[in-house]
C-alpha cells in the first residue's frame, strides 16, 4: 500500500469527475411554527446583507466568495475572492 502513496499523483484522472456547486445567498433560523405558516408570497429575512458576497461551495465545502450577476435570463456568480 505504501507503494501507491509514493507514486506521483496524476490529477488528470480527477478532472472529469462531476461535483456539485452550490451558491449560498444567506440563511436564517426560525421556529418550526413559522416554517409551517409559510405560503406563496411570504418573505424570509436572511442573515446576510444585500451588499455581502455570496459563498460558493463545492460538495458542501466553501471554496470562494462572489457577487451575484445576471447573464441573459440566468443568475450567475462572479468570483471575487478564493477561500483559504
Amino acid at each position: 500500500m505504501s507503494d501507491l502513496l509514493d507514486q506521483p499523483k496524476d490529477l488528470g484522472l480527477l478532472m472529469d469527475v462531476r461535483v456539485k456547486l452550490t451558491v449560498q445567498l444567506g440563511s436564517c433560523r426560525m421556529p418550526m411554527k413559522e416554517v409551517m405558516e409559510l405560503v406563496p408570497g411570504s418573505v424570509i429575512q436572511l442573515n446576510q446583507e444585500a451588499k455581502d458576497p455570496v459563498g460558493l461551495y463545492v460538495n458542501d465545502k466553501l471554496i470562494a466568495y462572489g457577487e451575484v450577476v445576471v447573464v441573459e435570463d440566468n443568475f450567475g456568480i462572479k468570483i471575487t475572492e478564493m477561500s483559504g
